[in-house]
C-alpha cells in the first residue's frame, strides 16, 4: 500500500453499496482496539447494508514495540495532514484517492478511561449517531467515562477546540477540530471528515478494564452505529 512497512487493507461486500471505513491499531499501545475490528468481522456482525474497507493495524511498528508512536516516533494520528506526513498516513491517504465514504469508525483505547467514550465531530450534514452508541453502551451494562474539563482529552486545555462534554461523549465543532488540528497535524477521523467521508466517530474502549471488555465495548458500538446508519443511508446517500 505504498508503505515503508506492510499495512493490511481489506475489502469486504458488495461495491454498489455505500462503503464504510473501519479502522483500528492507530496507535500500538492500544491493542484491543485491532483486536475488536477483527472480532467484529469474525463475528459476522457487519451490517449487509454497506460494504466496507478495514485497516485492521494502522500502525504495525508500534504494535511489536507496544508503543503510541511508529518506529520514527510519530503519532500517525496527529500525520494526516496534506498527503500524510507519516508513512502509513501517505499509503492510507494515496489507498483512499477518488473514493467516498458513507461514515468512518476508528477504534481506540484510552489506557486511563473507566468507561467508554467516544469523539463525534459534528457538521450540518452529518448525521449524529454518538447518542445512541452511548445509549446501547449503557444498556449491554458497560461503564461511561464522566468527561469533565480536567479529563485528559488530548487537546491543550487553554486552545480546545468547541466541544460539549457529555457522559460518554465529546461532541465537537467540525470547524473548529480542524482548525485546531491545522497546525499539529489532522488525526484519522478529522482527515477522513475533510476530505474523504460525511460522518465519523473515534470510539475510546476503557483501558482500565478486562480485555474481554474492551473488545465487547467495541462490538457493541459498532454494533449499534451501523444499524442507526442503515435507517438513513436510502435517505441520504453519499454524494
Amino acid at each position: 500500500m505504498g508503505c515503508a512497512r506492510t499495512l493490511l487493507a481489506a475489502e469486504v461486500g458488495d461495491v454498489r453499496l455505500p462503503c464504510i471505513m473501519l479502522a483500528a491499531g492507530t496507535h500500538g499501545n492500544e491493542p484491543a482496539a485491532s483486536w475488536a475490528l477483527l472480532n467484529i468481522v469474525e463475528s459476522g456482525l457487519l451490517h449487509p447494508a454497506f460494504s466496507y474497507r478495514m485497516w485492521p493495524c494502522i500502525n504495525p511498528s508500534g504494535y511489536e514495540l507496544e508503543t503510541r508512536s511508529n518506529a520514527e516516533g510519530s503519532d500517525i494520528n496527529r500525520s494526516f495532514s496534506g498527503g500524510g506526513t507519516t508513512p502509513e498516513a501517505k499509503a492510507i491517504i494515496t489507498s483512499n484517492r477518488d473514493r467516498r465514504f458513507f461514515a468512518s469508525f476508528d477504534l481506540h483505547e484510552d489506557p486511563e478511561a473507566a468507561g467508554f467514550y467516544c469523539f463525534e465531530p459534528a457538521r450540518p450534514d452529518q448525521p449524529l449517531l454518538g447518542d445512541q452508541v452511548i445509549k446501547a453502551i449503557d444498556e449491554a451494562g458497560f461503564p461511561l467515562q464522566t468527561l469533565s474539563a480536567e479529563f485528559d482529552l488530548g487537546y491543550e486545555q487553554d486552545v480546545m477546540p468547541n466541544a460539549r462534554l457529555e457522559q460518554g461523549r465529546v461532541l465537537l465543532d467540525l470547524a473548529s477540530e480542524l482548525q485546531y488540528f491545522q497546525e499539529r497535524g489532522l488525526p484519522f477521523t478529522a482527515y477522513m471528515l475533510r476530505r474523504a467521508s460525511r460522518c465519523g466517530l473515534t470510539f475510546e474502549a476503557p483501558g482500565t478494564r478486562s480485555w474481554d471488555e474492551r473488545i465487547s465495548v467495541q462490538r457493541v458500538a459498532i454494533v449499534r452505529a451501523l444499524s442507526e446508519l442503515a435507517k438513513v443511508s436510502s435517505a441520504q446517500p453519499p454524494n
